[in-house]
């Protein structure tokens, strides 16, 4: 009933924006999109948060690129990252299932983990999606149809962020109200393996309120066995300004998403069938269930000409459940939080200072057990009960200098406490309860240098702090349930320079050079006797050597083309046995190139290549995937009728039938391979009112 529910409410918005009274038209009520004219503005004066200061991106010295609500449109689902983020270098994202369920690193950091973010600041609207610990759950909240622009900033940012942004921070913000009463959209989606998407919002401004209210419901197939899903998103934003001085922002949240997990196959079972299920996979019933509400308010308050407040509070209630072949888990999560920052603004001339300080503060409780799989996710006899209590608290300074209107630096520095506790609930067998803390202090500078507005050159340096997340505590390899307790935070320090050019209005290009030690690398490893969990463990040390660039150009003014180009060299330094080894899931480049061409009448074709060289299964380097190539086009027809306008686009994906490994798990000689879909076409349905 809850998806029937979600079906009609997605119609019925749909239906509303159709049936709205438009402006009277005139007798030619019917006319094709112009093609638009190219808007040649400096990328680099685009304004950007992620650095928990406001400031244009050609003052900001860390590597940041900004994906705008156009590039966002070239999605052909927008059911996860991986379609938003293609072109931003230093990022990785492995959709292993064909739906929303990814795995996200940034240059080489979060790429053990099992589900969800690790290392990777997540901010939705001004709300924090990571837990006291860092880690982000999933990216199931965000209705990526919804989006209007993606801030990401890389390289070490935990002394902004604290160990939830060791490897660089995602800041997503929703489209706002309309600049009318009321205006509507909707998006309909359709395509290969059964999946469908339906959106819809309505949005608009009255008075001193903007408002956004949108729905969606998905599902489909999956390109293998056993890997359908369905997911629900209903989400509301609201902006209010009761005088000058106050902004308010709440926001609310709700998801339901649904998975089968086929788990990964050997590389027997890849040559065999590449879409078939692990044997274990369907007689276990191996799925995965996150329910989640979340209800919070960002705002800003100005004290004065110079001061002013920022602050933010949210309470989050997760339900999840997941079904492995040992044992079937539910846990309730129930998370609340806040953040709140003073900013001083000083000086006058050239000589200007910018200080902010602040506190986020964190808190978790866990309910979970665990009870045995009897088959088909059957549940029986109690293995584990548990609650788990975790809070999170980070003190932070931040400073801007403008030195001159060339000059800028920027300072942070943070203190970190992180605490978590476990009760062991199940009184029949040895007492697992425990508590282990975690604290550090993380600082960060940098210089950017602009000589003229079309260029900048910036250089920073900064500390990581990689706390163990709750998904790595809580797998312990010793015990069905209790603390893993053999690990340690990691810690990381590196340097970064880099350099934006927007030499004329036709072109625009970065790049980013970093080098990244890490100490207390993570590692991710099996067992046999449990041989489908995950389990963590400190490896080592290793360093990182990279390079980024991301350009793009106009030849002329129809057509646009675009690239992003990754070079990384991720080596163990430490201990012997890994000494040189290359870090698992770490290609040595990665590369995204896109040509579009709009002809007249509204018309627009466009090509995309994809590409990733070989990379390591494992810590030990004992095995590898090839890499490969994946070919996509896409057509497009915007039209306008009746005062309305939209879009029909087709796009085929891996039009030459690939046939690759999505994802790797450490495991090179059990199930460590998660085949990618070969051909796939969607054709989507847009319109504005």
């Amino acid at each position: 009933m809850r998806g029937i529910s979600f079906v009609v409410t997605s119609a019925l918005l749909a239906l509303a924006s159709l049936a709205w009274p438009a402006e009277p038209a005139p007798a030619d009520t019917f006319a094709v999109a112009k093609v638009d004219t190219p808007v040649y503005r400096n990328p680099f004066e685009v304004v950007v948060t992620a650095s928990r200061m406001n400031l244009i991106v050609r003052e900001n010295p860390a590597a940041t690129t900004v994906v705008s609500e156009r590039d966002l449109q070239r999605q052909p689902r927008t059911i996860a990252v991986d379609e938003a983020v293609r072109f931003v270098p230093g990022v990785r994202v492995d959709n292993q299932a064909d739906g929303s369920r990814v795995h996200m690193s940034i240059r080489g950091q979060g790429i053990l983990s099992e589900r969800g973010l690790r290392g990777i600041k997540v901010i939705l609207d001004g709300l924090p999606l990571n837990d006291p610990t860092g880690f982000a759950s999933d990216l199931y909240d965000v209705d990526w149809a919804a989006l209007e622009r993606i801030e990401v900033l890389r390289g070490p940012a935990a002394a902004l962020y604290g160990g939830g942004s060791t490897a660089g921070v995602l800041n997503l913000t929703t489209q706002t109200g309309a600049d009318k009463p009321v205006a509507a959209d909707a998006q309909f989606t359709a395509g290969s393996h059964a999946f469908w998407k339906t959106f819809g919002q309505v949005r608009g401004s009255q008075d001193n309120v903007r408002y956004r209210v949108s729905a969606s419901r998905m599902m489909g197939d999956g390109y293998r066995d056993h890997t359908a899903f369905w997911g629900n998103n209903l989400a509301a934003k609201f902006d209010w300004s009761p005088t000058n001085s106050v902004e308010i922002s709440p926001v609310f949240l709700w998801t339901d998403y649904f998975n089968d997990n086929a788990e990964g196959l050997n590389k027997d079972q890849v040559r065999e069938n590449p879409r078939q299920a692990n044997p274990d996979a369907v007689p276990f019933n191996e799925y995965q269930l996150t329910q989640r509400v979340t209800q919070g308010v960002t705002g800003r308050i100005k004290l004065c000409t110079n001061q002013n407040v920022q602050f933010n509070a949210y309470a989050r209630v997760t339900r999840f459940a997941e079904s492995v072949p040992s044992a079937v888990q539910h846990r309730t999560l129930t998370s609340p939080g806040g953040t709140v920052q003073y900013n001083l603004h000083l000086g006058s001339g050239q000589l200007k200072n910018h200080l902010g300080c602040g506190l986020d503060y964190g808190r978790q409780t866990i309910a979970e057990y665990r009870l045995k799989n009897m088959g088909g996710a059957n549940e029986d006899s109690l293995l584990s009960n548990q609650r788990i209590i975790q809070n999170g608290v980070g003190a932070f300074l931040i400073d801007r200098l403008e030195l001159t209107p060339q000059w800028n630096m920027l300072f942070s520095l943070r203190y970190d406490n992180i605490k978590n506790k476990l009760k062991d609930l199940k009184a029949d067998t040895l007492d697992l309860s425990g508590k282990v803390d975690f604290d550090q202090v993380t600082g960060r500078v940098g210089v950017a240098w602009s000589p003229e507005p079309r260029f900048s050159f910036y250089a920073n340096w900064g500390q990581g702090f990689l706390p163990p997340a709750t998904e790595e505590l809580a797998n312990n390899p010793h015990q069905q349930g209790g603390f893993n307790p053999d690990l340690e935070s990691a810690t990381s320090m590196g340097e970064e320079i880099g350099i934006r050019t927007f030499p004329c209005r036709t072109f625009s290009g970065d790049l980013a050079v970093f080098h990244l030690t890490t100490k207390n690398d993570f590692d991710r490893y099996r067992m046999p006797e449990r041989p489908l969990e995950t389990f963590y463990r400190n490896s080592g040390e290793s360093r990182r050597l990279g390079v980024e660039t991301h350009l793009t150009w106009q030849p002329v003014r129809p057509l646009s083309l675009e690239a992003a180009y990754t070079w990384s060299d991720f080596i163990y330094t430490k201990p012997d046995s890994l000494k040189d080894n290359v870090l698992p899931n770490c290609p040595e480049h990665l590369l995204a190139a896109d040509a579009e061409y709009r002809f007249p009448y509204g018309f627009s074709l466009g090509v995309t290549v994809e590409r990733q060289s070989r990379w390591q299964v494992d810590s030990r380097n004992t095995a590898s995937v090839q890499g490969f190539t994946v070919l996509s086009a896409r057509a497009a027809y915007e039209w306008r009728l009746c005062g309305k306008s939209g879009e029909l686009s087709v796009t085929g994906r891996n039009l030459t039938g690939e046939k690759y490994v999505a994802f790797s798990e450490p495991d090179p000689d059990g199930n460590s391979y998660q085949p990618g879909p070969t051909e796939e076409v969607f054709a989507t349905l847009k319109i504005h009112i």
